[in-house]
């Protein structure tokens, strides 16, 4: 075995009085493929400075091989003092030879860039890019990366993948995209209260030896005759107790996305759960024939689609594709050139941009959950104490006085997510809820979604999130086309293999279809009718229930009116049945017109 090219043994580092690393270590030889993990916090971007040479421990001891070539990635690379991005990857080059000068180009070419942008004014993932083409420009020995893929689509993290897979580099990679970590790591190196520990196998199979870890701690703790009741242990074995709930949650996915392909594809099989005063109706969008166009391109071509309560529907592309614009369409945020958009009724929407919320820093962690009002916040209609909804999403105790400001991105991402599902919600908009969040963040959000009960509209370039969360796939296919497909990314990849194969006879396909398809050309009267007067209906329906539903605001009517309360309370029940109804039969004839249509 080859001796490493670098070496970090018992470093220790404290800010202020907080001892951040203790003991902490690596060792990177030629070839190494070694994730770092460890939770929000843990000092792992801090350990991948200290063994870049950025900063210096407290105490321990680094050593470099001399001569070994070591380039670092940071989170936020900083341009200054460049005129093009060419000038800032030629610079990472070092000594190297001048056909290396060829590659820097060649990197930035592949990764969708001239050479000739102006460092300030990047995109977030022009930036990223650029960064990347300097570290791997040169080719070195070691390559430290931290969160490699933020900022980054899905052709630019497939891309990286398969050149990591190509590089003779020892890597050390920090990174929340599950996927990649899976298919590049060989090692694992777990940071965790300072210590690192060593697992000689890759992320794979990690969690279920951290497991193992954590309970073996419990274990010697009771051997001990010590009580677990630390706010800090919870933060740490309550990882394990979300890992085996989410067993469960992927099984009900499954299920899930089982039943979204019935509904799209045998009509006459829908089954939607009995309407609730809280939720949605069963209906929540629909997308028909919707095109938009800026400038002369088209972003958005002929597209429809019908959402119902419970879906969560992702979507995927490349930068620039238009995924933020098919949001805003489906939404009714942005109107469409041509076609329309129909959106269902009682939609309470909570829409997460790639900005994220606007977070005052000089607040507290409590007072930005409660609004500064007290100890108190309001779930779902419930008053329940801070600290405890502080729990749910990973803070302890003694951070209900921090200010938000010297909160790490990580953790201002959990308190952006914690300030959402306080609030009342059935329809949840998310456009990169991803970015910058670490690994335990991105386990506790796919809970959170798995248990949300209304509608998921998601965008995001994580692939194993995607697998994990939803019940469809909407991805462009260029030109301004998008394609739905159910399942999560991996279904999709299958699907457009076996779409595509397809198209190679489609006229043999629908010539063996032609004679099924003949006995049902053409809607009957009845049915055309019912399509066209049941939007009028339900119309009516809504006004109704609005309108009974102001009368049973009244807190004192059931003490004054108590035959007006009963008789309102059953008008509004036969109101929202109808309304179920309704909506249940005007979607049953929307898809038959359209299967005849396509026919």
């Amino acid at each position: 075995m080859a001796p490493p090219l670098l070496t970090l043994q018992d470093i220790a580092l404290t800010f202020g009085t907080t001892p951040l690393l203790a003991g902490a270590g690596i060792a990177v030889s030629a070839g190494d493929r070694i994730c770092l993990v460890g939770r929000n916090g843990s000092g792992k971007s801090t350990l991948l400075r200290i063994a870049a040479g950025l900063v210096q421990a407290d105490a321990g001891r680094r050593f470099a091989q001399p001569g070994a070539t070591i380039r670092y990635l940071p989170q936020e690379p900083d341009f200054a003092g460049f005129a093009t991005t060419l000038a800032y990857v030629e610079a990472g080059l070092g000594d190297s030879a001048a056909a290396d000068r060829y590659r820097a180009a060649y990197l930035l070419e592949q990764l969708g860039l001239t050479g000739t942008e102006d460092p300030a004014q990047l995109s977030g993932g022009e930036a990223r890019r650029t960064a990347l083409a300097r570290v791997l420009a040169p080719e070195p020995d070691i390559l430290l990366l931290d969160e490699p893929t933020n900022h980054l689509d899905l052709p630019g993290i497939e891309w990286l993948e398969a050149e990591l897979g190509r590089l003779r580099s020892g890597i050390v990679l920090i990174s929340h995209d599950r996927r990649l970590l899976e298919r590049i790591s060989r090692a694992t190196v777990w940071l965790d209260r300072g210590v690192t520990r060593v697992l000689e196998q890759g992320f794979g199979q990690f969690e279920g030896w951290r497991d193992q870890v954590l309970e073996q701690e419990e274990t010697e703790r009771h051997k001990l005759g010590r009580k677990i009741v630390m706010e800090e242990d919870w933060l740490r074995y309550g990882v394990t107790a979300r890992r085996k709930r989410n067993q469960k949650r992927l099984g009900d996915l499954h299920a899930l996305r089982k039943r979204h392909k019935e509904q799209r594809s045998a009509v006459g099989r829908v089954k939607l759960a009995a309407a609730d005063a809280e939720l949605s109706g069963r209906l929540v969008m629909v997308g028909e024939a919707m095109s938009k166009s800026f400038g002369g391109r088209t972003v958005v071509r002929d597209f429809s689609t019908r959402i119902i309560r419970g879906d969560r529907v992702g979507v995927v592309g490349q930068n620039g594709a238009g995924k933020t614009t098919l949001l805003n369409l489906l939404t009714g945020a942005l109107p469409p050139d041509s076609g329309e958009v129909k959106l269902g009724t009682n939609l309470a929407q909570i829409t997460l941009d790639q900005r994220r919320e606007t977070l005052d820093p000089n607040e507290t962690l409590s007072q930005a959950l409660t609004g500064g009002t007290g100890d108190n916040v309001v779930v779902n209609g419930q008053s329940r104490h801070v600290i405890g909804y502080m729990k749910d999403f990973l803070f302890g105790p003694e951070q209900a006085n921090t200010p938000v400001g010297v909160l790490s991105g990580g953790e201002r991402g959990r308190l952006t997510l914690a300030r959402a599902f306080a609030r009342p919600s059935n329809l949840l908009v998310l456009d990169e809820p991803t970015n910058d969040l670490d690994l335990e963040t991105l386990e506790l959000l796919q809970e959170r979604l798995a248990d949300y009960a209304g509608t998921v509209l998601l965008v995001s370039h994580d692939r194993d999130f995607l697998d994990r969360v939803v019940t469809s796939v909407i991805a462009t296919e260029g030109d301004g086309r998008w394609i739905e497909y159910a399942g999560g990314y991996s279904d999709m990849l299958a699907q457009r293999g076996v779409s595509r194969a397809a198209e190679v006879a489609p006229s043999r396909a629908r010539a063996g279809a032609a004679p099924v398809r003949a006995q049902s050309r053409k809607m009957s009267f009845k049915d055309k009718h019912a399509l066209e007067t049941l939007p009028t209906r339900m119309t009516s329906l809504e006004r109704e229930i609005a309108r009974l539903n102001d009368i049973m605001a009244d807190p004192d009517l059931y003490v004054r009116q108590p035959a007006v309360f009963a008789e309102a309370t059953q008008a509004l029940e036969a109101a929202q049945a109808g309304l179920a109804a309704a909506e249940e039969q005007w979607l049953a004839l929307e898809l038959r017109r359209e299967e005849l249509e396509g026919a």
